[in-house]
């Protein structure tokens, strides 16, 4: 299944609706432009098993490469937009990108990246040119719109977030598939995993660089659907959304809830959500809390879901299972098992803190680097991407927080996780982290920097209330012994939070704490 299947049958169908401009893109179009950009790539010299790079914004065009790349046997990377051009090189390099598509929204970034990427065949821009640079939409043109002869299942070829350093490349064998064969996500979401089928309208309000925006939204092509993609996330906007379209599934990040949660009660509850069946979300712990809000509001449709772009193991939890283990994110799912072990790799027992590992998933290599490979596997090969975390009595997993940004103060281990839930559900606070930084006696101190909702408030008094909200909910050990504010948190589009830019301003200079 795929879209040159449905351009046969439901040509005149909507593959996917943009959601701020209401361009609609049909299973036909998207079947003739991803063709003719396949053709283009064959071309310029492409062939099974060489890498293209995608540079775009939440883009019309964004599938036309997609879907081209995947229907010739090609891998393919979508890269993060934010990122500085030393970054991208370095992704667009590790990668071996042959191609490079862009967009002149991002000129600025693509004009200082064209001459640090002279190993790039082609480099091609939609909706205008610089030098360095062939105009998209006429080199495309320029092909039939007709299928490959050969066409060959391709795989895309995602980073890592490189939150806490370099992003690292997961390259998978290529599936060496006919074009259509159904992959192992069709096939469970076809089967009924979270309701869908041709009748099916995804909302994406996620940026597709994404890993699960990406392959959710691809998987939706493949199976028929309809996809409302958000060029940007907006809160207000995605409620007026899903009245608009009669949204039945949508995926979000803890992060979004919580703007959703935020905006005034009249706003917020005028909207029709009732069309939902499924709302899925993941790519963070979400604050009890927030969860118990947002069941309140949209009724018990929450499924939420643990996974890593390297797709080492997985698990789910629904709202009913939810309710009787608030926090939980859920078992692992069918074939996967999860161990919790300390630093010496002993499995630890239900209800202790540990690294979570995971047996029976997907074995993953990260691209030219296996030191770290090998650093994700315990002694029994079990794998992890450095989530901490324990087991219940019942076998649900509760994720503690991310290894690499554990505080140790005073040789205490303190997760910031639980300190920030508690921090963005006070009304006066719109975004907030929390970060070991230097003591000279206890080594680290947790400090709280934090985005106020009104930025006049920020100061010593809205500290002060901050740390006592803190202080009637928690050990005094975890709480911020000072704050900070900021104008806006170093965030990406899915919510994850670059902590490592946030600790850098305060250890520059120092002896950074070992990880």
């Amino acid at each position: 299944m795929y879209p040159g299947e449905h351009a046969q049958t439901i040509p005149d169908k909507a593959a996917y609706i943009m959601g701020a401009s209401g361009e609609v893109i049909t299973y036909g179009e998207l079947d003739a432009r991803s063709n003719r950009c396949a053709r283009l790539f064959r071309e310029v010299g492409l062939r099974p098993g060489d890498s293209v790079a995608i540079l775009l914004e939440n883009h019309p065009r964004f599938f036309d490469a997609c879907w081209a790349a995947q229907r010739s046997g090609l891998y393919y990377t979508p890269i993060a937009k934010h990122l500085r051009p030393e970054e991208i090189q370095y992704i667009v390099e590790d990668c071996g990108a042959d191609v490079l598509i862009t967009s002149y929204a991002l000129r600025e970034t693509a004009a200082a990246l064209r001459e640090r990427v002279p190993g790039v065949r082609e480099c091609f821009m939609l909706d205008g040119t610089l030098p360095g640079f062939s105009a998209y939409e006429e080199a495309t043109d320029a092909q039939q719109s007709a299928p490959l002869p050969d066409e060959l299942e391709g795989q895309d070829m995602l980073y890592s977030s490189g939150t806490t350093g370099r992003p690292k490349g997961i390259k998978n064998p290529l599936p060496e598939r006919a074009i259509g064969t159904p992959p192992p996500m069709l096939q469970a979401l076809a089967a009924g995993m979270f309701g869908c089928s041709t009748e099916t309208i995804y909302l994406s309000p996620a940026p597709l660089y994404h890993s699960a925006p990406l392959r959710f939204t691809v998987t939706m092509q493949r199976l028929g659907a309809t996809s409302v993609v958000m060029e940007q996330f907006d809160a207000l906007q995605a409620l007026e959304l899903i009245e608009r379209h009669r949204v039945t599934l949508s995926q979000w990040v803890p992060t979004m809830f919580i703007r959703m949660l935020k905006l005034a009660e009249e706003e917020r509850t005028r909207f029709d959500v009732s069309s939902q069946t499924v709302a899925l979300h993941s790519a963070a712990p979400c604050p009890v809390s927030v969860k118990q809000a947002m069941i309140d509001w949209w009724g018990p449709i929450f499924i939420e879901y643990y996974g890593a772009t390297e797709g080492h193991g997985a698990t789910q939890i629904d709202s009913e299972e939810w309710l009787a283990h608030p926090g939980s994110i859920g078992r692992p799912n069918a074939g996967n098992q999860v161990h919790v072990l300390d630093e010496e790799g002993t499995e630890l027992p239900a209800g202790e803190v540990g690294t979570l590992y995971f047996s029976g998933g997907h074995e993953f290599e990260y691209h030219g680097d296996p030191s770290k490979t090998a650093e994700t596997k315990s002694a029994e090969g079990y794998t992890t991407v450095g989530d901490v975390g324990y087991v219940d009595n019942d076998g649900y997993v509760y994720l503690t927080d991310r290894k690499a940004h554990m505080i140790i103060s005073g040789g205490v281990n303190i997760y910031p996780q639980e300190t920030e839930n508690v921090l963005v559900v006070h009304p006066k606070v719109y975004d907030a982290a929390v970060i070991g930084v230097p003591n000279e006696e206890f080594g680290e101190e947790v400090k709280a920097v934090v985005q106020p909702a009104d930025p006049t408030e920020a100061g010593p008094e809205l500290e002060r209330e901050l740390i006592d909200w803190c202080r009637e909910r928690l050990s005094s050990v975890k709480c911020p012994r000072s704050i900070d504010f900021e104008a806006e948190l170093p965030r990406s589009e899915t919510g994850k939070l670059y902590k490592r830019l946030l600790r850098d301003r305060y250890w520059e200079g120092q002896t950074l704490v070992a990880r």
